[in-house]
């Protein structure tokens, strides 16, 4: 069994957001020889309806604390422009239609930066399109496979499969070879911690 590394997140998700430039330095420094394979989480399904308000003073209280332990950056004009909903499936969607066009990892930072910095809402068809046509997809093919049936029966495939490996919360890692499924510390700012776990699985 080739040895394969699976991070589980969700691009609407905080934490991966304050992950996220440490990982980038695990992904320059892992082996080249070892493959790493996305999968979305799938935080929250679909929802037309407002999120509750106690849920954004919850969400707004997690930025604040990522922001004060990382040094994360957060744009919280997000919660006074936009119509917030708890629903993260669409940004989901989005990164595997993105997929379709070989723009899957750009489309998750692109849902990233439009959320975090830029305040726009990613649980909105209109602007998961718009992050398309700005990474130079062919948007009415992107725009078709958002919200295509064997889309979202990927997702589901996607996070079932998280779920079967051990994802735990998100972002997860788990290392796959030949001795099991094994689930990977991280530091949110020390790629070491990471890096340290998989040289020695290598090595087994």
């Amino acid at each position: 069994m080739e040895a394969t590394l699976y991070s589980i997140h969700d691009p609407m998700c905080s934490w991966c957001w304050g992950f996220s430039p440490t990982w980038q330095q695990i992904r320059t420094l892992l082996p080249v020889e070892l493959p790493v394979v996305y999968l979305l989480g799938g935080l929250a399904p679909d929802t037309d309806a407002p999120m509750p308000l106690e849920m954004q003073a919850k969400l707004q209280q997690t930025w604040y604390t990522i922001s004060q332990r990382l040094g994360t950056r957060f744009n919280f004009d997000f919660w006074t422009l936009c119509q917030p909903r708890r629903s993260t499936y669409p940004a989901c969607r989005a990164v595997i239609a993105a997929q379709q066009q070989d723009a899957g990892e750009a489309m998750i930072s692109a849902i990233q930066h439009a959320y975090y910095l830029d305040a726009k809402n990613p649980s909105d068809d209109t602007t998961l399109v718009e992050l398309a046509k700005d990474l130079g997809l062919n948007a009415d093919r992107f725009a078709k496979r958002l919200n295509e049936p064997a889309t979202q029966h990927e997702l589901v495939r996607q996070i079932a499969q998280g779920k079967a490996l051990g994802a735990q919360g998100f972002p997860s890692l788990i290392y796959c070879n030949d001795t099991g499924n094994h689930f990977i510390r991280h530091d949110y700012l020390d790629p070491g911690v990471t890096l340290d776990q998989i040289r020695r699985l290598d090595d087994c």
